[in-house]
């Protein structure tokens, strides 16, 4: 499958990293369109210490430990409105935002177009494919719970970004796993089965 992977510059770029790791690595997907924001790769600086200057792929595939000739990530200019995923005719599974800002949300939620992720969102929802949008914020105001209802009764999935607990995670990769595992299962897409829940066990046992 081919799938849009916007990154924005609200906190939890490891979201991000480790999502599209774990698409790489598998076998269903076969292109990611990838779209940043210039918050996004300040987030990535600040958060991963990762180096992503203009994002081009070499930066990229760097970044997600794949090897630097690797053609599996097409990363788009977030001014880049004649990119595929800009057009509804380009046809691919859908969408991600992962992390997604408030002000990101909001464009999308209003339908105003002003860069290349909101399009390339609009453009999902209006060919009824799947977006999924992972927010990262805390406390939501009313706003942001208002626009988040608004794009869930437009066929957006909402799944913000708060990971379980009962796989008893050890780290942070397996905390973070957890919440990526949740978005690739949006897409059906394959993946270790260590964090789902296998049901409540005897005391005991």
């Amino acid at each position: 499958m081919e799938l849009t992977v916007a990154i924005t510059g609200a906190s939890g770029a490891i979201y991000a990293q480790r999502a599209l790791m774990h698409m790489c690595a598998s076998s269903a997907v076969e292109r990611i369109n990838l779209i940043m924001s210039e918050a996004a790769r300040t987030v990535a600086r600040v958060e991963l210490g990762a180096n992503l200057g203009e994002v081009d792929s070499h930066a990229i595939n760097e970044w997600l430990k794949l090897p630097a000739d690797s053609k599996l990530i097409r990363a788009h200019r977030l001014d880049n409105m004649a990119a595929k995923p800009a057009s509804g005719s380009h046809v691919q599974a859908g969408m991600v935002i992962v992390p997604c800002s408030m002000g990101t949300l909001g464009a999308i939620a209003s339908g105003a177009c002003t860069n290349l992720i909101h399009r390339a969102a609009d453009v999902t929802l209006k060919e009824g494919r799947k977006l999924v949008i992972v927010p990262r914020e805390s406390p939501y105001n009313a706003i942001h719970l208002e626009n988040m209802l608004r794009l869930s009764r437009a066929g957006a999935r909402i799944l913000p970004a708060s990971p379980g607990f009962y796989h008893r995670p050890k780290n942070i990769e397996e905390l973070v796993d957890h919440l990526v595992f949740r978005i690739l299962d949006q897409f059906g897409i394959p993946h270790s089965q260590a964090t789902r829940w296998q049901g409540e066990k005897e005391v005991g046992s």
